[in-house]
């Protein structure tokens, strides 16, 4: 693929996914500097591993393994590097486009699900997204079935942590 190709293709991917990508990084971070750094990591990673795709799976798929494998390095890297403060109190604070419209409850979910570990944290992106328990597998390199019972577990866990915010609970 020549250097114009490649960037029309990572163009078009950045569009036609950028909202797989902000919820990954809402996942993933808390604060607007750490979203718009991980956000610029993932598109970085993109772009570098770009020359690697062959088409063997769906864009859809190889987007999400490289966002939740740049992702979980990133936090990994933060965790060590920096304290759980925020010292500038913008936790509700979102990197979204102004013109796009964010629904309140899906932040609210998202923080709970930013709560989960890491690979259900995943799993629990993927279902909204409508990813099949066989696409989710093939990115986790886990068995269809053991995605059935963590998604079972996570959802109790999700209904759970709502139930515990009576005012996350009326919102939805």
């Amino acid at each position: 693929m020549d250097e114009n190709e490649r960037r029309q293709l990572f163009d078009q991917w950045m569009t036609d996914h950028v909202g797989l990508l902000f919820k990954v990084v809402r996942s993933f971070a808390e604060s607007v500097q750490d979203r718009e750094d991980l956000f610029q990591q993932i598109a970085i990673q993109l772009w570098t591993s770009l020359s690697t795709y062959n088409g063997s799976v769906a864009a859809t798929t190889w987007i999400y393994r490289v966002a939740f494998y740049t992702a979980h390095g990133w936090r990994r890297k933060e965790n060590v590097r920096t304290t759980k403060t925020n010292l500038l109190g913008e936790r509700d604070a979102s990197v979204v486009r102004e013109s796009e419209p964010v629904d309140g409850r899906l932040l609210d979910l998202l923080d709970h699900i930013r709560e989960l570990e890491e690979i259900d944290r995943s799993i629990a992106l993927m279902l909204l997204d409508g990813l099949s328990y066989r696409e989710m597998s093939e990115l986790l390199g886990i068995s269809e079935s053991n995605v059935g019972v963590r998604i079972h577990r996570i959802k109790k866990r999700l209904v759970a942590s709502l139930n515990a915010n009576p005012e996350a609970v009326n919102e939805f």
